[in-house]
């Protein structure tokens, strides 16, 4: 899987189904690619590093993740990741609804397990590695979980879930739970401000935006925006709309009868060389290299 197919949002795209509801993804990147832009969705997230290692982001927190480690994301929290060293990085990702583990009725995993993982009054840490034993147990979980999914054979949907009911009885048995209920207001407080932006942002980048739009949702002075923004992002305003805009206008490319002049002005670039010229310095080759990269993965 390469780089055209990384994911974006304050997703409106669904993970799974109702029927089956989470979502499996596995992501390749190059040496200092930015793997993951600034997002978030209501599902809880696990990421697995499989190979190299990465800078990952969740709400105003950085750290580094290396191979064999894992991450887990609450639903709701703004994450953000990217490669790190010399040789890239690949790892493994699970979306899944927490009513994916919900009981039928009101019982004591419900009141026990559940309805805690949900109100974020006992999760599980967010940095998974192999310090503790309980820490490699999960990992020996997660690894479990995406070998299942990758072969999806028989009953494998009830082995995602029972892993998880595992790993939720082991960190309250262990009592490494974590409570992320009681936030820094300061901290809830520019979170809040960074996802007003990037909502404005993501609803609105097919017309032009302004500086000056942005720092006025917040409010601050544009030179503090700036600051704002990169401090809780690492890229600029440009940077990220830019780097947005592109994400669009790959699915778009998606479909061969759409002309490329017509996709760069539906995602908000009038000038098609400008267009173009951050196209490849965000995807590593043209509009239309990548289409025949598409063309080819289709008749191999």
């Amino acid at each position: 899987m390469d780089q055209a197919l990384r994911r974006s949002l304050k997703e409106s795209k669904s993970h799974g189904s109702e029927h089956l509801p989470f979502g499996t993804y596995w992501y390749s990147y190059g040496p200092g690619e930015h793997v993951i832009d600034c997002h978030w969705h209501e599902e809880p997230e696990i990421f697995y590093c499989i190979d190299g290692e990465t800078v990952f982001q969740v709400d105003t927190d950085y750290f580094t993740v290396k191979a064999g480690e894992a991450v887990f994301v609450d639903g709701g929290d703004i994450h953000a990741a990217h490669a790190s060293g010399e040789t890239g990085c690949s790892f493994f990702s699970l979306v899944f609804d927490t009513q994916l583990l919900a009981s039928a009725h009101y019982d004591a995993v419900q009141e026990n397990l559940i309805l805690p993982l949900q109100e974020r009054k006992a999760t599980f840490p967010r940095h998974i590695r192999h310090a503790e034993s309980f820490e490699v147990s999960l990992l020996d979980h997660i690894v479990s979980i995406m070998k299942g999914c990758s072969a999806q054979s028989p009953g494998y949907e009830g082995s995602v879930k029972g892993h998880l009911y595992l790993m939720l009885a082991e960190i309250i048995a262990e009592g490494k739970t974590c409570n992320r209920t009681a936030s820094n207001r300061s901290e809830s407080s520019k979170i809040e401000r960074l996802k007003t932006v990037i909502h404005y942002i993501q609803h609105n980048y097919e017309h032009p935006i302004r500086l000056s739009e942005l720092a006025a949702l917040v409010p601050m002075s544009e030179g503090q925006f700036c600051r704002f923004f990169k401090s809780m992002t690492r890229q600029t305003p440009m940077d990220y709309i830019n780097s947005y805009r592109i994400r669009q206008a790959v699915e778009l490319l998606r479909q061969p009868e759409r002309k490329i002049s017509d996709v760069a002005l539906e995602v908000g670039y009038d000038n098609i060389s400008y267009f173009i010229r951050v196209f490849r310095k965000t995807m590593n080759c043209s509009p239309s290299e990548f289409r025949k990269k598409l063309q080819s993965r289709i008749e191999a």
